[in-house]
């Protein structure tokens, strides 16, 4: 019996040999931003956002979103945001450039915590986490989009935000990027049991955010005021023509668009934004 205790004992010092050691737990209060994997964070040394004022096109948007960060940031109370609508537009962007634009007046009062779609299930272990932080957190989801098995997120994304019985404390708040407000994916579902249920799910979701921010596609004159306020600053013009060409063969009229083409034009002229 001896000799059998003695075997069980070398067998579990071998195991904990093996096994990783814990990671240590995450510095909150250093870093501008984060990524969280479901277990851990990652810090991010570096926020990497355009200037706010190097956004175009979207002026309303970017003075809401700044100012719902700003009241986060100061303790006041701030909204869940919902940024939707046409790709390229400057979603994602816009909210790195705004949570940037914050912490240039308050470097540890905001803090960008950004979480893959895949993550939403070990939100309650993030909240704890971030509970007891002095600073405040936005928790950005990028690119958001429920397929049909994607039900179970979708109602835990919804408990986060309002419903479920363990209070989210007002210094955490969550943006989200989506390309329709519905935040479903475009698939036909016209022999679905359930569609209209999984419709109301989708729109009771989106109805959860206080502060919800359209982008719409760039009609041709608002593209080419897009890529006058990168280049104009560089002492560049462009040729109209050319820029619409452009765009035609990328499929759109966006920001991203304008940025790419003004890119190209600063490029030729050996100057950088």
């Amino acid at each position: 019996m001896a000799e059998g205790g003695e075997a069980l004992e070398r067998i579990a010092a071998a195991l904990e040999r093996l096994a990783p050691p814990p990671s240590p737990p995450t510095d909150w209060l250093t870093h501008p931003a984060y990524m969280w994997d479901g277990t851990g964070a990652r810090a991010v040394p570096v926020l990497d956002a355009l200037p706010l004022i190097g956004l175009h096109g979207i002026e309303a948007q970017k003075v809401a979103l700044r100012n719902n960060c700003a009241r986060l940031a100061s303790g006041a109370a701030a909204h869940d945001v919902l940024l939707w609508g046409a790709r390229g537009m400057g979603k994602s962007a816009l909210v790195r450039a705004a949570v940037a634009d914050v912490q240039a007046d308050n470097p540890k009062a905001l803090v960008l915590v950004q979480l893959a779609p895949d993550t939403l299930s070990s939100f309650p272990a993030l909240i704890t986490q971030l509970a007891p932080q002095p600073r405040a957190f936005l928790l950005f989801i990028d690119d958001l989009g429920f397929a049909a098995d994607g039900r179970a997120e979708m109602l835990a994304l919804r408990s986060l935000l309002d419903g479920g019985i363990a209070p989210r404390p007002a210094h955490v708040r969550v943006a989200v990027t989506a390309n329709r407000r519905a935040i479903v994916e475009r698939e036909d579902t016209s022999g679905a049991l359930h569609e209209r249920d999984e419709r109301d799910d989708a729109l009771a979701l989106a109805d959860r955010f206080g502060l919800t921010l359209g982008f719409h596609p760039a009609d041709k004159d608002t593209y080419l005021a897009i890529l006058a306020g990168y280049l104009t600053p560089l002492g560049l013009g462009f040729d109209a023509e050319e820029a619409m060409a452009f765009a035609l063969t990328r499929g759109n009229r966006s920001g991203r668009t304008a940025l790419q083409f003004a890119t190209e034009v600063a490029g030729r002229a050996g100057l950088a934004f």
